[in-house]
């Protein structure tokens, strides 16, 4: 059996924020990280691009080929975690391979949500999380004329609109009242369902697939209303779970993802978890929860990092932040998704102009603290908002001021501001 002192289950971003986050205070200890994916670590945020043409495979890589052997790790590539026992500090891999470990990081990351409809295990009905899903899709496209895209959650529309630029028409089946509802609230998904609609992509809410028809493929599809829909390339894109079934039954707590403390630790002395497989704190709510972005999943594996190198860390900073591009609109959110009809004794001040495909908005609580915002169109100068609500500044003296498309450190009073940058500036240099 081979021992290490670091070992990590999962490659993507959460990995290679560990392996830095190692190498910076231990130069010498023995990492190794178990892929079951055989292709070397990627953004999975550019996925859509690749369908698109935009970006080539070597431009989705992570990190440069060498970036293993540079920082002195065991890949062990295309092999699934099977078993960890925590008693004895090993783990199992599918193909018999026991390895031990000192500190063990979990970043196993999420699987894509498929709900128990009959007829979603035909040949051309594809998920849309990773490369081997998309290099399917792009194998399929040949030939196909009619795409359904199930879930106008973030995952279906980049589909949808991908789908849509490689000619096919498509068609986008939402359960819920409106899309990405979730994520934004109902002036932004207007105004995201305008968008697609232009493009001509067909939106339909409070509906879903009734019966899927076709031996071998999907041929035709049967909605709720009744409504039959051509299909020669079927899309779920529901959403994504955490992906904890490898340590179910076990020790560790598990709260939707596996929980973990701002240490990243989880309920299992020297195991540590980060990513979409985890619940981490969220310091807008103060409770946990899963937050699958990639700059949490980066960020909480180089906090686990310096823990599990005996170096204390915390993670602070990290809470649910979107960025999005879909056809003509830019999106930028983060913190609280309150509606317009709220009960928390919160202030809701917008800007709205549907027609230009403008929305700014701002949650406030009764101390002046921005909770969460949305920009649509006017998406410019985010980090300072986000600066903000970190610091939790009392923005009522300049309230107003957050709607215009300019707002900057300039529409605050001056000792304000220049603590704000004086912080910015020390924080930059450390």
């Amino acid at each position: 059996m081979q021992k290490f002192n670091y070992l990590i289950i999962g490659n993507s971003a959460g990995a290679v924020g560990c392996i830095e986050g190692l190498r910076t205070v231990d130069k010498n200890g023995t990492i190794a990280v178990v892929s079951e994916e055989t292709h070397h670590v990627y953004s999975r945020a550019l996925i859509p691009y690749y369908l698109d043409g935009k970006v080539n495979k070597e431009n989705m890589h992570y990190r440069p080929q060498d970036f293993y052997q540079r920082a002195g790790v065991t890949l062990f590539s295309g092999q699934r975690a099977s078993q960890v026992h925590f008693d004895t500090k090993e783990v199992v891999t599918a193909g018999g391979e026991r390895l031990g470990y000192e500190k063990l990081l979990l970043a196993t990351g999420g699987k894509p949500i498929v709900p128990p409809i009959p007829g979603l295990d035909k040949s051309n009905v594809f998920t849309f999380l990773s490369m081997d899903d998309v290099l399917k899709i792009e194998k399929s496209l040949a030939g196909a004329k009619d795409a359904v895209v199930l879930g106008g959650g973030v995952i279906g529309l980049m589909a949808a609109e991908v789908l849509k630029k490689k000619g096919l028409n498509v068609h986008v089946l939402e359960l819920a009242p409106r899309v990405l509802a979730p994520v934004i609230d109902e002036t932004a998904s207007d105004i995201v369902e305008s968008s697609f609609k232009e493009a001509g992509v067909g939106i339909a809410t409070n509906n879903t697939i009734q019966e899927i028809h076709g031996q071998e493929t999907v041929d035709k599809i049967v909605l709720k209303d009744g409504t039959v829909l051509s299909c020669d390339l079927l899309v779920v894109g529901v959403g994504v779970s955490p992906r904890v079934d490898l340590v179910e039954s076990t020790a560790i707590k598990i709260q939707r993802g596996i929980v973990v403390d701002q240490k990243m630790q989880t309920s299992v002395p020297d195991v540590y978890a980060c990513g979409d497989c985890a619940s981490i704190y969220d310091f807008i709510t103060g409770e946990n929860r899963p937050l699958p972005l990639w700059p949490n999943a980066y960020s909480g594996g180089r906090v686990a990092a310096f823990n599990m190198a005996g170096k204390s860390r915390y993670y602070t900073w990290g809470t649910g932040m979107n960025s999005m591009h879909f056809f003509d609109t830019n999106i930028i959110n983060a913190g609280m998704n309150v509606s317009e009809e709220n009960d928390q004794n919160l202030e809701i001040i917008t800007k709205v102009e549907k027609d230009k495909k403008i929305y700014r908005k701002f949650v406030i609580n009764e101390k002046g603290h921005i909770k969460g915002f949305a920009l649509i169109g006017e998406i410019a100068r985010a980090g300072i908002l986000l600066n903000l609500i970190r610091r939790k500044v009392d923005v009522r003296p300049f309230k107003q001021k957050l709607l215009e498309e300019d707002f900057g450190y300039a529409h605050m009073h001056d000792e304000l501001r220049w603590q704000l940058l004086k912080d910015d500036v020390v924080l930059g240099v450390i």
